[in-house]
């Protein structure tokens, strides 16, 4: 059964191929995601932005407290 199967699978090669590198690409945004230098790096960018007047207050605590809910869970 061995030869038959590969026979039979190696159409459905690529689209293998393709669950496993979204699978891979969903665990590196995850990784990232819950990285704490990044999540630092977009922290600062909230705060530059609202240093530099392109959002407001609670735009800047909505987006924090976005940003570290995601990161806790």
């Amino acid at each position: 059964m061995g030869l038959l199967g590969m026979i039979f699978g190696l159409p459905l090669a690529p689209v293998k191929g393709l669950i496993k590198l979204g699978e891979v690409i969903e665990e590196q945004v995850e990784t990232q995601r819950r990285d704490p230098a990044a999540v630092r790096r977009r922290l600062e960018e909230v705060e530059r932005l609202r240093e530099q007047g392109l959002i407001t207050a609670e735009d800047e605590a909505r987006a924090q407290e976005e940003i570290l809910g995601q990161m806790m869970g």
